[in-house]
């Protein structure tokens, strides 16, 4: 009786096991682990670079994968509605860009930095699908992508 107890209290356990808590993107202990601003490099070389530096990206544990964007200020609330289907919210408050580029700016139109973030399992794949994802997006909107950063507890 009792192997037939602690085959059903294994069973009971897998059964009522939690799922563990999701990444808290406001965490204080979030640094960034990962970065990459080079549009030539792949994302599998950039997670290279992390795991072998400090703070060391760790591959197993979820990230808050940040995309740094220029947009024209008339394009933010598309992007905002166009990246939130897809899990992504405002990581840091707008700002005007420092330096105008590209045709928008030519013809005057302000333009701003925005920052979107979502938590994430982070591998190379997925990390160069959402780096496509973000560059096609911004340049939807008249903008640019400039490149992007994990940050993981430390």
């Amino acid at each position: 009786m009792s192997e037939q107890s602690g085959l059903l209290g294994r069973i009971r356990g897998f059964l009522t096991r939690r799922a563990p808590e999701p990444l808290d993107a406001t965490r204080p202990d979030l640094v960034i682990v990962v970065e990459s601003f080079d549009d030539a490099e792949a994302c599998s070389t950039a997670l290279d670079r992390g795991a072998q530096s400090t703070p060391r990206w760790i591959e197993s544990d979820d990230a808050v994968l940040r995309h740094h964007l220029e947009l024209p200020a008339a394009g933010v609330e598309e992007a905002l509605a166009l990246a939130g289907q897809d899990g992504y919210t405002v990581a840091a408050p707008q700002t005007p860009a420092s330096e105008p580029s590209g045709s928008a700016a030519a013809d005057g139109e302000s333009r701003v930095s925005l920052i979107l973030q979502r938590v994430q399992t982070l591998d190379a794949m997925h990390c160069a699908q959402e780096k496509s994802r973000m560059a096609s997006l911004a340049q939807r909107l008249g903008g640019n992508a400039l490149g992007w950063d994990a940050l993981q507890a430390q």
